[in-house]
Parts: C-alpha cells; sequence; structure tokens
C-alpha cells in the first residue's frame, strides 16, 4: 500500500502507532492524576498560563487529528458495506 508517491513501511507504522498509544495512555493517566486532585477552579487561577496553552494546543491537535483519522476509517467502513 502506498500513500501518494511514497511506500508504506507498515511494520514501522504498526510500531509507530503502538509507541504513541502507550505514550497518550501515560498522557491520560497524567491528566486525570490532575483532575482528580485539584479542581477546575484551583488549575484555572493557580496553573502556570504558559503550560496550560502548550496543553490546549496539544490537545487540540490530537483532537483534530484523531477525529479525521475516525471519520476516514467511518468513510471507509461505510464503502465496504
Amino acid at each position: 500500500m502506498e500513500s501518494g508517491s511514497k511506500p508504506v513501511d507498515i511494520a514501522r507504522l504498526k510500531a509507530d502507532l503502538a509507541a504513541a498509544s502507550v505514550e497518550l495512555l501515560s498522557a491520560h493517566c497524567a491528566t486525570d492524576r490532575v483532575r482528580l486532585q485539584y479542581s477546575l477552579q484551583d488549575i484555572a487561577a493557580f496553573g502556570e498560563r504558559g503550560t496550560l496553552s502548550k496543553a490546549f494546543t496539544s490537545a487540540e491537535a490530537l483532537c483534530r487529528f484523531f477525529s479525521q483519522l475516525e471519520a476516514l476509517m467511518k468513510q471507509s467502513d461505510r464503502s465496504r458495506r
């Protein structure tokens, strides 16, 4: 299978996805620890703005990427039916 004109290294892609999945799970756990320990009001009032801004940017980028991927997979599933 190819993406554009560049051949896809499927084994590498699967390994990269597995590694990303572990890192996302770690980030999710870290976020849950903060969420369970502090109120949103305390985080907004006392959290470093720069750190929170970077987290917002990262979360938005992840959301866009996975939303696009989900839509593509759903479209592919519908076309297979």
